[in-house]
This record gives structure tokens, C-alpha cells and sequence, in this order.
């Protein structure tokens, strides 16, 4: 379990997020730590709203975590992540998930984006994560990481959720949707950044 200033002992964390992707993502890193990660559905009974009201994938991810760390008085991650492509001055980077309207099934969202890369030669883009840890009476820390790769031709791939059928990663030759679990555990701009708040907690467990 872990424990931090007040002696509070966790052995879970909540995640600000209901993407069950994500949550499984992460799950799958914490289990070395025996932690269990919670989206913020199995924590409250009604749906919880932050507003993002930050212009850096930064500013978004710690107002999201500071939010539910105050409601909860509980250790909480957020993260925010989106793409950003370089032919298309870096959008729809940290609008990402809002991109065409929040609600608009991501096969239109990428299928629009694909038509405007028609013809363009220039493809690379990266994933870029955004992770906050808020801890009670402690300073919020956020972690920042990225995963370089371009736009493919076309989507490709069932697995993962978001861009990742768009989202080339060449290292491997797969879209980040043909990419299985493990694969994305070892590359993807998520687990970098989940990694340095695995080291954050392994430390203070250290110190237990």
C-alpha cells in the first residue's frame, strides 16, 4: 500500500477518467504495485464533469487530478493526451478529444483528418500525454511524454480507441490499433509518463 504525508495508506488510485482504455492501460502498469486503479465512475454515483479550461495538455491534466484529489481527499492521476500533427500546425493537439465536437465518433473524426492529409507528404505526428499526480497537502507533479510516429494512409487496426488506427508507429510497422496491449505498454507516450509516476510511488513506498 502506499502512504504519504498524513499517514493516509492507499493500496488504489483513482484515475480522473471513464475511458475504459485508458484505465485498463494503466492497470496493467500498476499491477507490479499490487494498486488498483479506479475510473471516476466506480468512485462517484454521478457522472463528474472537470471543465479543461488549461491551453497546455499541463494545465489540463493537474486542474483535472487537483479537482478530484480535493473531492475525494484521495491520491489521484489524470492525464491529458491528444495528437499532434505537424502539417496541420499541431492540431488538434490539446482540443484532441474535443476535435469535430466531443461527442463525434472518432472513425469521422479520423476519416476527416486522413482527407485533409490527402496528397501530403509531410506525415509525422506525435501522441503527446500530459500526466498529473495530486496528492493531499503535497504539490501536484505532472509528467510530460510523447510518442513520435506519422498519419498512416489509412486507418488500420481494431484495438486501442481514439486516433490510434491513424497513428503510425514505425519503430514496430503497426498503427498504434494493430498494436497489442504489451506493445503499447513499451512505446506509447501513456506508459512513459505512467512510468515516472510508478517511480514517484515506488519512492515514497521506499520511505514507509
Amino acid at each position: 500500500m502506499v502512504e504519504f504525508k498524513g499517514g493516509t495508506r492507499m493500496k488504489e488510485i483513482i484515475m480522473a477518467t471513464n475511458n475504459e482504455g485508458k484505465v485498463k492501460e494503466m492497470q496493467m502498469l500498476f499491477d507490479e504495485l499490487n494498486i488498483q486503479v479506479k475510473a471516476l465512475k466506480d468512485v462517484f454515483e454521478q457522472p463528474i464533469d472537470i471543465e479543461e479550461t488549461g491551453t497546455t495538455f499541463e494545465e489540463n491534466a493537474k486542474i483535472k487530478a487537483e479537482a478530484i484529489c480535493e473531492m475525494t481527499g484521495k491520491m489521484v492521476i489524470a492525464d491529458d493526451s491528444g495528437l499532434e500533427i505537424d502539417a496541420l500546425n499541431k492540431e488538434p493537439g490539446v482540443q484532441s478529444a474535443r476535435f469535430l465536437g466531443h461527442d463525434t465518433p472518432y472513425d469521422i473524426k479520423n476519416n476527416y483528418l486522413l482527407e485533409l492529409l490527402r496528397g501530403q507528404t509531410q506525415r509525422t505526428a506525435r501522441y503527446v500525454c500530459a500526466m498529473a499526480i495530486a496528492i493531499p497537502n503535497q504539490e501536484t507533479v505532472v509528467f510530460r511524454e510523447t510518442m513520435e510516429g506519422e498519419i498512416a494512409l489509412k486507418a488500420s487496426g481494431t484495438n486501442g480507441f481514439g486516433y490510434d488506427p491513424i497513428f503510425y508507429f514505425p519503430l514496430v510497422k503497426k498503427t498504434a490499433a494493430q498494436m497489442n496491449l504489451e506493445e503499447k505498454n513499451l512505446y506509447s507516450h501513456r506508459a512513459k509518463a505512467t512510468r515516472h509516476v510508478l517511480e514517484m510511488i515506488k519512492e515514497m513506498k521506499q520511505g514507509e
